[in-house]
């Protein structure tokens, strides 16, 4: 007696139809609509990137990176650098003669708290450590934190 086909075709990839692709009921065509447009399927792909190139990717978007946030990095400055670099200062435009006291102007400077400063001026900055307010509020000068730019 013959075995049945299913159990005869056990075992083998295609069961009878040949390669496997070839009992869809859809014809050679791959899947549906656009499928087939992936990395590999060489002749779709190229015609869609000649005639519809907007199909791959966000439309119109191109890339889009996360929204950052702007932060401008600070440069460190020292007390003690201050006190060598003060005649430069002078010579920049930085220092400010007001009231009698000379007003330094560091805008997008931090001043950190290393040594001691020697005159009296009214230091004003991006930031401060906290080690630097109390040398310059304790040395008889006076620190003014600028405000933020947003």
């Amino acid at each position: 007696m013959k075995r049945d086909k299913r159990s005869r075709l056990r075992g083998h990839r295609g069961g009878g139809y040949g390669a496997r692709k070839k009992h869809r009921g859809k014809g050679s065509k791959g899947g549906k609509g656009m499928a087939g447009t992936g990395k590999k399927s060489g002749t779709k792909r190229a015609w869609v990137l000649k005639y519809a190139p907007d199909y791959f990717g966000r439309k119109g978007k191109g890339f889009v990176s996360l929204p950052q946030k702007n932060k401008t990095k600070l440069k460190a400055i020292n007390l003690d650098e201050i006190n060598k670099r003060m005649e430069e200062f002078r010579k920049q435009g930085l220092v400010k003669k007001t009231e009698g006291i000379e007003e330094l102007n560091l805008e997008g400077y931090k001043v950190l708290g290393a040594g001691n400063l020697k005159e009296k001026i009214s230091v004003r900055a991006s930031r401060f450590s906290e080690n630097a307010k109390e040398k310059i509020t304790s040395s008889g000068s006076t620190a003014v934190e600028l405000e933020k730019e947003e």
